[in-house]
């Protein structure tokens, strides 16, 4: 989206012309599930290994999606459906459509926040399971690290100033790198699986 998120009239104007705007969320949520099937996979995986603590982690993956869940119908339905009020309110009616979205909006915000924190916090938990235990290169558990830190960090700062500048700028790069931890955990749970089905046979 071009308009800062932080002006919510520039925002909600723009959400409120955006037509995928919650097939894109509904997107998103996916993702977000298939995320945590595979670190719950990667949890059992840890926990046969003798990692106590994989547990705890799986746990954190859990939390995460409850909290993706509802930011979820936060921003992409509520949030959607409040900015198309606002759009088609009557001048009469403006001032307080807009005002009602952008409650909608303090709330995204805080879910936001929190999501940051526990995946942040998760992906950290995960980092230092797989460096405890060495199953994976431990260049795969600093990706989890930095980019758990950073997510966290965003989860923070968001509480604080909302979508600013500065939380992007921290919680993209840190989300870019928690997605490459993901891809790379992916190719290497897959290629595992299939050293395994090759040994069996």
């Amino acid at each position: 989206m071009a308009a800062d998120p932080n002006d919510a009239l520039a925002a909600f104007t723009e959400y409120a012309a955006d037509h995928l705007w919650i097939a894109s969320h509904l997107t998103q949520l996916a993702g977000v599930v298939l995320m945590v099937v595979a670190l719950l996979f990667l949890a059992r995986e840890l926990e046969l290994s003798g990692a106590a603590w994989a547990r705890v982690a799986a746990a954190g993956a859990i939390v995460t999606l409850a909290l993706a869940a509802v930011l979820q119908a936060v921003d992409g339905i509520a949030l959607k459906r409040s900015v198309d009020a606002w759009a088609a309110a009557p001048a009469s009616h403006k001032d307080a459509a807009f005002y009602a979205a952008l409650s909608v909006r303090h709330v995204e915000i805080g879910l936001a926040s929190l999501l940051c924190l526990s995946l942040g916090a998760t992906a950290m938990l995960y980092a230092g399971v797989m460096l405890a235990h060495e199953t994976y290169p431990k260049w795969m558990a600093a990706l989890a690290a930095s980019g758990g830190a950073a997510t966290a960090a965003a989860g923070v700062v968001i509480a604080y100033a909302g979508f600013s500048s500065l939380a992007m700028t921290i919680n993209m790069p840190g989300n870019a790198v928690l997605l490459a931890w993901m891809l790379a955990l992916g190719v290497l749970m897959w290629r595992r699986a299939g050293s395994r089905a090759v040994a069996a046979e």
